[in-house]
């Protein structure tokens, strides 16, 4: 089941309810796209609880552009933790992560247990181009150092 929200006006509190049905004993959602909400940190956090579920089968989320930082990306990564057999695919890109935040989600990467295997962040635009180079800093590092596994990136760089 895939469910496209992006450009839906959603906030913080449409994350309870999606988090419910992500903890649904017969929740059959896969693909879930939230991209260009005003979710913010405290809607992600609401989210987790759902990803944190053993019943949660989401293999793609996407949280482009929901204005995302540090935070948010702890969230995501504490509910990885928690239940990390479905997620494949994460789209972070237009946030703001920091250099914390995606390193927290690229320590995933290498872990076996995680089968998390694309995990998109970019600059989120001009101002953004230092900290987006700073991450691929560390996340060609993270390759480097592990060269046997399998690991999809995007990096989006405009003019």
């Amino acid at each position: 089941l895939y469910f496209r929200l992006s450009l839906c006006n959603l906030s913080d509190r449409s994350c309870e309810a999606l988090s419910s049905v992500l903890s649904s004993q017969s929740s059959s959602l896969r693909d879930l796209d939230l991209s260009n909400n005003n979710l913010q940190d405290s809607g992600v956090k609401q989210l987790s609880v759902g990803l944190k579920s053993p019943h949660c089968e989401l293999e793609t989320l996407s949280l482009s552009g929901c204005l995302l930082s540090e935070e948010g990306c702890s969230s995501l990564a504490s509910a990885l933790s928690s239940n990390p057999s479905h997620l494949r695919e994460l789209d972070l890109s237009y946030n703001h992560p920091g250099d914390s935040g995606v390193k927290l989600l690229s320590a995933g990467l290498e872990d076996p247990d995680w089968r998390l295997d694309t995990l998109r962040v970019d600059h989120g635009g001009p101002q953004r181009l230092r900290p987006g180079l700073r991450k691929c800093e560390c996340v060609f590092t993270l390759i480097h150092e592990n060269s046997a596994a399998h690991v999809t990136l995007d990096f989006y760089i405009s003019d």
